[in-house]
This record gives C-alpha cells, sequence and structure tokens, in this order.
C-alpha cells in the first residue's frame, strides 16, 4: 500500500494494488475515483480536493501501520 499527495492539484491517492494490467476507473462522487481490474481488484482511491474532504484531521491526512502514525500535512 502506498500513499501520495500532490499538493499543485491537491489530490491524494491511496494504492493498494500495482496496476499490471486493465483499469477501469469508476467515479464513485464528484470528489472520489476508484481504480479497479476487471477481476473486481481494487488498484487505489483517487481524493479529489482533498484537503476538503478531511475536515477532522484539520487538512492532514493520518496514516496509521504496524503502530505507527504519521500525519501528511494537506495544503494547496
Amino acid at each position: 500500500m502506498k500513499l501520495s499527495y500532490d499538493a499543485t492539484y491537491n489530490v491524494a491517492y491511496l494504492r493498494l494494488h500495482e496496476k499490471t494490467g486493465q483499469v477501469t476507473t469508476i467515479k464513485a462522487s464528484d470528489e472520489m475515483n476508484i481504480d479497479m481490474a476487471p477481476d473486481g481488484t481494487v488498484y487505489g482511491i483517487e481524493l479529489l480536493n482533498a484537503n476538503e474532504q478531511l475536515p477532522e484531521d484539520h487538512g492532514a491526512l493520518t496514516v496509521e501501520s504496524e503502530g505507527r502514525r504519521r500525519e501528511i500535512p494537506l495544503t494547496a
């Protein structure tokens, strides 16, 4: 899993699997896209206007993994 954030475009992307073949992008909402393989595997989730979608974290994305916590500022 990999999380990336592009401050220039204010887009966050959570990659769950490497894209290995054909990708279908499903528009879940005006600000969320989901990339999927034909077999239903979710490759990743894209958050448009990311800093507005995560207001409870005051413009930061909190990532927790294996007991570690990291905050990534989301400022456009």
